[in-house]
């Protein structure tokens, strides 16, 4: 795709626990792309959209979203950065003592720049586009896995981001919801916005994706679209997409035993 670069990462390192995640990794998202993260667990691609958003600090390299500079975290740039990026994370992250709306409406609230009237309108706007209209009133304990998703993907786009970062938007769904998912991510490109998503889910992967990024080993093994990838002859692609057991992802595991012990708390 064309355009100016949204987000833009150079030569990021960064270790947790003790344990190289990122190493050297350089990427691009253009504006208005749907950049899809795949990768075994352990190998960065949710502490790279941790890097993204400014929750997590590179040891090295560079970060630049929205033209700013925010890999030493200077905070004014992030606050505005921040505010430009909507962030939908595995759980769906609801507060459950706050009913569905008032979960959309906090970031709207808590900028205390909008009258009462207009995050009503806006939340309303919102629920309709996940398809939450209905639901309101009804607290984050009440609805099914795949509403309260969607209502954590209404809270992030309740203050018209610019960026939305996906972690895991279809885990733990069963198809038709995953489809739900799906169909909303590809209604927010028609929407121009730029989008990042870290997923296992192969079919989400290849339908909602302009371009598609392997990590292995902390790094960017293969880079291309949707086409590129199945057609890929590397085998660590082909390992992947086709879930073999066998093959260059394997060595991960083997090099590091307590990994799975290990990732849930690091990233996925």
């Amino acid at each position: 795709m064309g355009g100016a670069d949204m987000i833009r990462l150079t030569n990021v390192h960064k270790q947790l626990g003790g344990r190289k995640i990122l190493d050297g990794l350089s990427l691009e998202v253009k504006e208005g792309e749907t950049l899809v993260i795949l990768g075994r667990s352990g190998t960065g691609k949710s502490v790279t959209l941790r890097h993204v958003i400014g929750l997590l600090t590179p040891d090295s390299g560079q970060i630049e979203v929205l033209g700013e500079e925010i890999s030493q975290h200077r905070p004014e740039n992030l606050r505005t950065v921040r505010r430009r990026i909507g962030y939908l994370f595995q759980d769906g992250a609801l507060l459950d003592w706050l009913n569905i709306s008032d979960n959309i409406g906090l970031p709207l609230r808590e900028r205390r720049e909008h009258s009462e009237k207009e995050i009503v309108d806006r939340i309303e706007e919102v629920l309709v586009d996940v398809e939450l209209d209905g639901h309101a009133l009804k607290l984050p304990s009440e609805i099914s896995g795949g509403m309260r998703k969607r209502a954590g993907l209404a809270r992030a786009l309740v203050c018209h981001p610019e960026i939305m970062l996906h972690d895991e938007p279809t885990s733990g769904l069963d198809p038709i919801s995953s489809s739900v998912i799906n169909r909303l991510i590809m209604k927010l490109k028609g929407m121009g916005i730029t989008q990042m998503v870290v997923t296992h889910d192969m079919g989400s992967a290849f339908e909602v994706a302009d371009r598609i990024a392997l990590l292995h080993q902390g790094t960017v093994r293969a880079l291309g679209t949707s086409d590129e990838i199945r057609q890929s002859t590397d085998p660590a692609v082909q390992q992947f997409i086709h879930g073999i057991v066998d093959g260059p992802l394997a060595r991960e595991i083997r090099e590091d035993p307590d990994s799975s012990k290990n990732n849930e708390s690091e990233e996925s």
